[in-house]
C-alpha cells in the first residue's frame, strides 16, 4: 500500500505545482490593453488602442515564431529583451499553436506577430537585426470576444468561431475579415485554466449598443 500513496501523494504535489504555475503565469503576464464597451447575446464588444507589433512571414509558424522569438530576447539593435504579451493572436490553418503571436496565413505562408508591451511606441521599440523581421502598427479596433476554455484545437475553435459569426449574422451586425484566435496562457497551463477567445473586428459599434452611465450596453 506504501508504494500507492507515496504515488497518489508525488502524483497531488504535481498536480499542485501545475496548477500553481498557471496561476502564476495568468497573474505575472502583461496583457494588452483594452477596454470592455458592453455584451450582446453573451459576446464581448471590447475596444483596442494602436499596438505595436513584430512580425514577420514564414512557410510555417514554428519558423516564424522562432525568428519572433529570438527578436524579443535580443536579435534587435539594442539587444534588448522584451516582455511577451497576452493574448495570443492567430489568424489562419495552423490555429493549435500557443505562443503570445498573432497568425496569418496565405499562399502556403504564414505571417505571425507578437504584440509588444504598451511602454512601446513605433519609434522606441527596437529595431529587428534579421531583416524577415518587421515592425508594424495596428490601429484602433472594436472587437466582439467569444470565451472558451480547455485546448483550443482546430475542432473546438471552428465550432466557436461559427457561433460567435451567426450571432452577429442574426443581428445584422456587419464584421470585417477573418475571426482571429487569442490564447493567454503558456504551454504549460492546465487545460483547465486556459482562457481562450474567438475574435472578430467589427465594421463599427452596434446600432443598438447605448451609453448607459458610462459603458455601452445592449438593447433589448
Amino acid at each position: 500500500m506504501r508504494p500507492i500513496r507515496n504515488l497518489l501523494l508525488g502524483t497531488a504535489a504535481l498536480l499542485g505545482l501545475w496548477i500553481g504555475w498557471g496561476a502564476y503565469v495568468g497573474r505575472t503576464t502583461e496583457r494588452v490593453p483594452s477596454e470592455t464597451l458592453g455584451r450582446v447575446d453573451g459576446v464581448e464588444i471590447r475596444r483596442y488602442s494602436r499596438t505595436v507589433l513584430a512580425e514577420t512571414t514564414a512557410p510555417d509558424t514554428g519558423t516564424a515564431f522562432r525568428r519572433l522569438f529570438r527578436y524579443i530576447s535580443g536579435a534587435n539593435a539594442r539587444r534588448e529583451d522584451v516582455a511577451m504579451t497576452v493574448p495570443v493572436a492567430i489568424r489562419g490553418a495552423s490555429i493549435a499553436v500557443t505562443a503570445p503571436v498573432r497568425t496569418a496565413s496565405g499562399d502556403g505562408d504564414v505571417t505571425m506577430a507578437f504584440h509588444l508591451p504598451s511602454a512601446y511606441t513605433p519609434e522606441s521599440a527596437p529595431t529587428p537585426t534579421d531583416s524577415s523581421v518587421r515592425l508594424a502598427v495596428e490601429p484602433p479596433r472594436t472587437v466582439a470576444v467569444r470565451r472558451f476554455s480547455w485546448y483550443a484545437t482546430d475542432e473546438r475553435v471552428g465550432r466557436e468561431r461559427e457561433r460567435l459569426l451567426e450571432r452577429f449574422s442574426r443581428r445584422e451586425i456587419e464584421t470585417r475579415g477573418e475571426p482571429t484566435l487569442l490564447q493567454y496562457n503558456d504551454p504549460w497551463t492546465p487545460p483547465f485554466m486556459r482562457t481562450n477567445e474567438i475574435e472578430v473586428i467589427l465594421a463599427d459599434v452596434p446600432e443598438h449598443l447605448r451609453s448607459d452611465r458610462g459603458r455601452t450596453v445592449a438593447r433589448e
